[in-house]
């Protein structure tokens, strides 16, 4: 099993961002869990960022029929990018939503995902947990 792994814009920032939501822990120690969960798991990982809405639109279309499942936190175009919806929907890739914190208990602006709309399942406010909590429930589905 391949599973693609696609963080959003600020990503990139953990650590330094917001420490308070969202801890002290960078982008690489993020990188590190993810690939250590997939590893003991027994899948295969690819983990990327941008910080570009086209390119992570790009990075899905270039996944069909690469990889048998999406894990994708796209920060805040999440609250924003029909574009990304429309690439998950297009590829037809198993998908898993994820977010360090709990969306639904931040601003009224963030508590609305467009990616809900396509993913089989939304994990929130789990931290970096919530990425294994993802490649398992993939693997299992």
């Amino acid at each position: 099993m391949k599973i693609l792994v696609i963080n959003g814009v600020n990503l990139n920032m953990l650590g330094l961002r917001e420490p308070k939501l969202y801890g002290d822990k960078d982008y690489a120690s993020l990188v590190r869990y993810i690939v250590d969960s997939a590893k003991d798991l027994g899948v295969e990982v690819d983990v990327v960022q941008s910080n570009h809405e086209g390119e992570i639109c790009e990075i899905i279309h270039r996944s069909y029929a690469v990889y048998d499942g999406i894990v994708i936190n796209a920060g805040a175009y999440t609250h924003t990018s029909i574009a990304i919806l429309d690439a998950l929907k297009a590829v037809s890739i198993p998908t898993v939503e994820v977010h360090l914190t709990d969306i639904a208990t931040r601003e009224s602006f963030r508590q609305f995902s467009y990616i809900s709309l396509y993913a089989e399942k939304l994990i929130k406010g789990k931290g970096f947990e919530g990425y294994r909590e993802a490649l398992e429930y993939l693997i299992n589905r």
